[in-house]
């Protein structure tokens, strides 16, 4: 039987937005707050095996090389509260370039249903009693940020319930290739050299 692990691919807030999230999410009472980087996710928390990991990777490496650099700018607060109990920091910029690379990602090797149509956003608050959600939704009301996003990560879950990032996809990188092994001949040419 193959062992599987939980993955997911997004593209990080930098600092200091990432951290400040974070704690404020934290300070929201999230528990979860600290287990998850601050992100905009492209691929949700999805299993794979050990097989389709590696094919994955490689697929990820080929949607990085083709992506270009587009900016991204956060600003204000929304919630998919009733259908779901998150609030969110809502993408004023850069919506479009996430819904095209999150649909190169799912077009590889790993396949993902999405539970509710793609809808990029940073969480703030999820699962949380609703006071504590309003309470995001009013002070985060007024949050803005922009960077210019360079690429995404590929991360992994922990048995803790940490995600951890596995390896950072730059765009415009060359994809990897197999290195060069050298035949019997050429190593024996290269020691006499």
């Amino acid at each position: 039987m193959e062992t599987t692990t939980t993955i997911g691919v997004s593209i990080a807030v930098p600092e200091p937005y990432g951290r400040l999230l974070q704690d404020r999410r934290a300070g929201f009472g999230d528990p979860a707050a600290y287990a998850i980087p601050t992100h905009v996710t492209l691929l949700p928390p999805t299993d794979v095996g050990c097989t389709d990991l590696l094919a994955f990777r490689r697929h990820l490496a080929q949607v990085a090389a083709e992506g270009r650099p587009f900016p991204m700018r956060l600003r204000g607060t929304d919630t998919f509260r009733p259908l779901s109990p998150v609030v969110y920091v809502a993408l004023a910029e850069g919506a479009g370039g996430c819904a095209e690379l999150q649909e190169k990602v799912r077009s590889g090797p790993v396949e993902r249903e999405l539970q509710f149509p793609y809808h990029p956003h940073v969480t703030v608050a999820h699962g949380i009693a609703d006071a504590a959600m309003d309470r995001a939704q009013r002070e985060l009301a007024e949050f803005t940020a922009a960077w210019t996003a360079a690429g995404f990560a590929l991360y992994e879950q922990g048995g803790d319930g940490v995600w951890r990032k596995m390896r950072d996809y730059p765009f415009g990188a060359e994809a990897p290739t197999v290195p060069h092994q050298q035949s019997a001949a050429e190593a024996r040419e290269a020691t006499r050299l």
